[in-house]
């Protein structure tokens, strides 16, 4: 199988660290695309066209994409442990977290626009002021939230969405001392030592 990914979508390294979690990481041919909203990309394109990474080239051609969608199909493929639990309150705290951690990288990326990638007399500071915001409540939350027990997706989103607003310096949550702690233990584990973010985005 081939993964189009980014070294700097944490979208992407989502599904690259579970494939690590998983022992799939060797079935992936992995080939960097670099995208933008304003640069095309024609071969992301012909596979999604939506014109995003990650997507996975299955051997009969199949594309898939969404990074969660792609975790899930890998997830299946694992005769080891499952990291998408079957059913129960189990597999809906773990799809919350993935989803909150989602909603983490969206929220980066629009915050980074105001900050940075937009052109400066284009920037909206109260939009910016928002999007602030809502990180800030996001580590209140997780603060209070256990995030002990056995490995599970959510964790792997988690882990990779601080990590990249962490490399995009976009926020700091080190005083939230919980999830402080569990967010540096994590990147301890070779499958984020391997997949570490890189480079930069061409506009």
């Amino acid at each position: 199988m081939k993964l189009l990914y980014q070294t700097h979508s944490p979208y992407a390294r989502k599904v690259l660290v579970m494939a690590h979690e998983l022992g799939l990481a060797s079935w992936l041919d992995v080939v960097h695309h670099e995208t933008s909203p304003t640069t095309r990309n024609e071969v992301i394109y012909q596979a999604n066209p939506l014109g995003k990474v990650p997507i996975l080239l299955l051997p009969d051609g199949e594309a898939l994409h969404d990074s969660s969608v792609i975790c899930d199909y890998l997830d299946g493929l694992s005769e080891g442990p499952r990291l998408i639990p079957a059913a129960g309150r189990e597999r809906y705290a773990a799809l919350r977290l993935q989803a909150l951690a989602q909603g983490l990288c969206d929220v980066g990326i629009k915050l980074r626009w105001e900050l940075e990638r937009r052109p400066e007399h284009l920037r909206y500071p109260t939009y910016a002021e928002g999007q602030a915001y809502k990180l800030a409540q996001s580590w209140r939350y997780l603060d209070e939230l256990a995030l002990d027990g056995p490995l599970h997706l959510g964790h792997i989103a988690l882990a990779t969405a601080l990590d990249w607003i962490t490399f995009r310096d976009l926020a700091d949550f080190s005083g939230y001392r919980r999830l402080n702690d569990w967010y540096l233990d994590f990147c301890t584990r070779p499958s984020m030592q391997v997949t570490r973010y890189s480079g930069q985005t061409h506009d």
